[in-house]
């Protein structure tokens, strides 16, 4: 695009007809949607894992339904690319209702699937696969998001804007650990076990109907507009994601942090505090929700002082708290010297920076024209590669005996995290 188009661009105004703050609000409650679709299919997994999964041990059982939840991850970065030219090519609004449209319907799928116990092997194989379809699906959906928004948000807000929309994501777990709270306290873990996660899994589809009537009313970003008819095609394309290798780089680097204090913070940590012996499963999941809201409260903070102190000036300083802490916390945890609920408090607190401020940070690294795919692809491969496989990971360790070294494997990525923003080349004007 030519620097008059990106002037023309960035005068064009964003917020005098809402459309910011409704293009927020699609943006988020697509985030929650995603989230809660993710999640409640990890905090679950202890219950409905006898019956989806052949067999007689229940730890094997256990771990074939984590397996569930990290091959999903696999194809998220073909999906950011399927979905994403999509997004780069017929707009951000297109993608975002396409995504949302296949997470939705794939949840109503799992929530009638038939147990093991009526169809065999056909069971888990088609649980796997309903999560590979959501998993391509989810790997458009944050980074098409991530693009609206910056498009749309007023440029002193950008941060802020940023961190309401990924509060979607945290949202969504608090959700999911909601609903599985009331699950339990309802039915009971036989209850549950017995055919009650499903409700889960229909209130994530339930949840998908609001996101998409939320979507349809909204407008494509005026940036994308610009830009479209110029956009480039072929060679030219190619060229732009050569340019930006660098920043593709920085973005999985900072993301391998991200994702798996993410993952450590919100899905696995009640896991890791019952494998402690530090709180029982209902204790551990209720514990979860007072943190999850203090952790959308410390988003929305250090996404204004991101916009008045510089976004990576206030990440450097997260990811460097979230490495050097992590480990004492946790040990603390295991010696009983903190409760659970004040380690995970302050654990998400440390994490809400790396999450808070990537979305906008990473969308703005890269030119419109090809912004959803370059940004997506590095993002949701650190994602498969590392936050996915988080919860089969620290699973194994435990049952191998090393649960006190995923604690350390997650304070070494939040550091590799911290190395990459010194990879970051901001993209000029001109480029845009």
């Amino acid at each position: 695009m030519t620097s008059a188009v990106a002037a023309r661009a960035a005068d064009t105004p964003r917020t005098a007809d809402g459309n910011g703050r409704k293009a927020l609000a699609a943006a988020t409650v697509g985030g929650v949607v995603e989230s809660f679709d993710w999640a409640v299919y990890a905090v679950l997994a202890p219950y409905f894992a006898a019956a989806m999964f052949p067999g007689d041990d229940p730890v094997t059982k256990l771990l074939a339904a984590y397996l569930g939840f990290a091959v999903g991850f696999v194809v998220r970065p073909f999906g950011s690319y399927v979905v994403g030219r999509f997004a780069d090519s017929r707009g951000r609004r297109f993608a975002l209702t396409l995504s949302m449209t296949i997470i939705s319907g794939a949840s109503v799928l799992i929530a009638v699937l038939p147990t093991a116990a009526l169809i065999g092997t056909a069971a888990p194989v088609l649980l796997i696969v309903l999560r590979l379809v959501q998993g391509l699906s989810m790997g458009g959906e944050n980074p098409s998001a991530a693009a609206y928004v910056t498009e749309t948000a007023p440029r002193h807000l950008r941060f802020l804007y940023s961190s309401i929309s990924y509060s979607g994501v945290v949202i969504g777990n608090i959700l999911s650990f909601g609903v599985l709270t009331l699950l339990l306290v309802t039915l009971g873990e036989d209850g549950v076990r017995g055919g009650g996660w499903r409700i889960g899994f229909l209130v994530a589809a339930a949840l998908g109907l609001v996101a998409l009537w939320i979507r349809r009313g909204v407008a494509e970003s005026a940036e994308f507009a610009e830009a479209g008819a110029d956009g480039p095609k072929g060679a030219e394309r190619r060229a732009l994601y050569r340019s930006n290798l660098r920043n593709m780089a920085a973005v999985f680097l900072i993301s391998v942090g991200a994702t798996v204090g993410y993952y450590y913070g919100t899905t696995y940590l009640p896991q890791y505090a019952q494998q402690l012996g530090v709180a029982s499963g209902t204790e551990s999941a209720a514990s979860m929700l007072g943190p999850l809201v203090l952790l959308v409260a410390s988003m929305v903070v250090v996404g204004r002082l991101a916009d008045r102190l510089g976004a990576l000036r206030t990440l450097r300083i997260g990811l460097s708290l979230l490495a050097l802490a992590t480990v004492p916390l946790m040990l603390a945890l295991a010696h009983g010297a903190v409760p659970m609920w004040l380690v995970t408090v302050v654990y998400l607190a440390l994490i809400a920076a790396p999450i808070g401020l990537t979305n906008v940070l990473f969308a703005q690294l890269f030119p419109v024209a090809v912004r959803v795919v370059a940004m997506g692809v590095p993002y949701t491969l650190a994602i498969g590669l590392f936050g996915g496989t988080f919860p089969l990971l620290a699973q194994a360790l435990a049952e191998a005996g090393h649960l006190t070294l995923v604690p350390w494997w997650a304070a070494g990525a939040a550091a590799v995290s911290l190395a990459g923003t010194f990879l970051i080349r901001p993209l000029k004007s001109a480029e845009r």
